[in-house]
């Protein structure tokens, strides 16, 4: 029967289809293919540039007056942290409240409160 009623075609031809590379062989399916819900979710929101679960460092800001640290928050209210000196080991904790920007008691650096929506 020479191979004729075996699935597949007769020699020489190859299977090639999703997650199959040349002469059959699979190629490891990459995250974008194999992410589902929730991940993907996320992964297709921060392909567009998007932060929807706050996981990227914060953008820096002069902490002045006119350009304050942004500090989201889904509250009135939040505690900050506030490393005053870059080779600082001691943190200041004070709380930041909504409306104008206020001071780190410490070092003078401005934070200002912005409300943030959940994603969900």
């Amino acid at each position: 029967t020479g191979g004729a009623g075996k699935r597949g075609g007769g020699a020489g031809e190859e299977r090639v289809g999703p997650g199959r590379g040349r002469g059959g062989v699979s190629a490891p399916p990459v995250d974008e293919e194999q992410a589902t819900g929730l991940e993907r979710k996320v992964m297709n929101a921060m392909n567009k540039g998007l932060d929807p679960y706050s996981m990227f460092r914060p953008k820096r800001y002069a902490g002045t007056k006119e350009d304050p640290n942004l500090v989201p928050s889904v509250t009135n209210k939040r505690i900050v942290g506030c490393v005053c000196e870059e080779d600082n080991s001691c943190v200041v904790w004070f709380w930041l409240h909504k409306g104008e920007a206020q001071r780190c008691p410490s070092c003078g650096a401005h934070y200002k409160l912005i409300p943030h929506e959940l994603p969900h």
